[in-house]
């Protein structure tokens, strides 16, 4: 029997480096075991190329933008990018421009000299002068004020700035990292966002996917977060019964991995026993959950706020695919012939899904 995805050691306990590299893909390198990306778990083709891409632009110094939805992990790519770099002993500082009111933005990210406004008693270096040498990761970039937006283009254009109150220039040597959750070039049609700062920030552009389009991971994610909160919480042996794996690898995800952690989190906490189950899953994550029998039953229970159709029936696709490569231990043309298509089709299909099959 074939399956779906490797685990690595960072997922699975006790898997050593060494027979993890020998269940790696035939021919092909994988960057995280030889950069140590830990945190970024997955053996799907979008990650494959997310640490090919890491790799060929980490010791370059030019701009990286990264876009995705929220809780696709840009922060952990940024801080894979930074720690792998010949930066990485420098400082990685991050600055949700969100967070920070935007009269106060201006004085967070480029300092402030004593008396420059009422409350500034001392003089205070900003974000980027902390980062010096290092990298900044200026996350949800698309909320920062035009004013804002024009200082920051200098800094990018010419290395220098000027704290609040002060007009000495100060220069400063340090990677930028931005990303957004948003669509920026629709920002700059619409006049919200300078368009030279657009393209200046996006030099290197890195866009990661949602967890609903790389379900062969989820397993993977869930056992990650199953051992990372059971060392936390001092809790052993916990598992993970497989129909409430298979729960979690159907549902959509609209808080990607964040979300999917965060449940990992909540369940460890609340579990006592050795086995997850489908029990144990919230409303939110089982009411929307279909059974599916090949051959036999198939029946969908339709949610109160009704459903994503494009995505169900792609879900369904996925999920005959995976059945028939599992029943034929990977033979394409004999899972072809299961799925009454042809072997061109199903090949297309599987590299469309991203699907690794791994021979058992």
């Amino acid at each position: 029997m074939g399956e779906i995805g490797v685990e690595n050691d960072s997922v699975e306990s006790g898997g050593s480096r060494n027979s993890c590299q020998k269940n790696d893909l035939k021919s092909r390198e994988n960057p995280k075991l030889k950069y140590g990306f830990d945190e970024i778990v997955g053996e799907s083709s979008s990650i494959f190329e997310l640490f090919e891409l890491i790799q060929k632009v980490k010791d370059v110094d030019s701009t990286v933008f990264i876009t995705g939805e929220s809780g696709t992990g840009k922060e952990l790519v940024a801080r894979a990018l930074h720690y792998s770099s010949h930066r990485s002993n420098k400082p990685f500082v991050t600055v949700n421009c969100s967070a920070i009111p935007k009269g106060l933005l201006e004085a967070e990210l480029f300092g402030y000299v004593r008396g420059a406004f009422t409350g500034a008693v001392n003089t205070r270096d900003g974000r980027f002068q902390t980062a010096d040498g290092g990298t900044i990761f200026l996350d949800e970039i698309a909320e920062i004020d035009p004013s804002i937006q024009v200082k920051l283009l200098r800094v990018i254009q010419e290395k220098t700035f000027e704290p609040v109150g002060s007009s000495e220039t100060r220069g400063v040597n340090v990677r930028i990292i931005a990303a957004t959750n948003k669509d920026l070039s629709e920002a700059v049609k619409r006049g919200e966002f300078r368009e030279d700062l657009f393209y200046r920030l996006h030099v290197i552009p890195i866009k990661l996917s949602p967890l609903r389009s790389r379900r062969d991971d989820i397993p993977l994610l869930v056992r990650h977060f199953i051992n990372k909160y059971c060392h936390r919480y001092k809790k052993e042996g916990l598992k993970i019964c497989k129909e409430a794996m298979n729960i979690l690898i159907h549902h959509s995800w609209p808080g990607n991995v964040r979300e999917l952690e965060n449940l990992i989190d909540r369940l460890i906490i609340l579990k006592g026993e050795r086995e997850i189950t489908v029990s144990d899953l919230p409303l939110s994550i089982t009411q929307g959950a279909f059974e599916f029998n090949l051959g036999r039953t198939f029946s969908v229970t339709l949610p109160e706020d009704g459903i994503d159709f494009k995505r169900m029936i792609g879900d369904i696709e996925y999920d005959l695919l995976i059945q028939a490569l599992e029943r034929t231990n990977g033979n394409r043309q004999r899972a072809a012939n299961l799925l009454g298509m042809n072997r061109t089709t199903l090949v297309e299909k599987i590299k469309k899904k991203g699907i690794i099959f791994k021979m058992g």
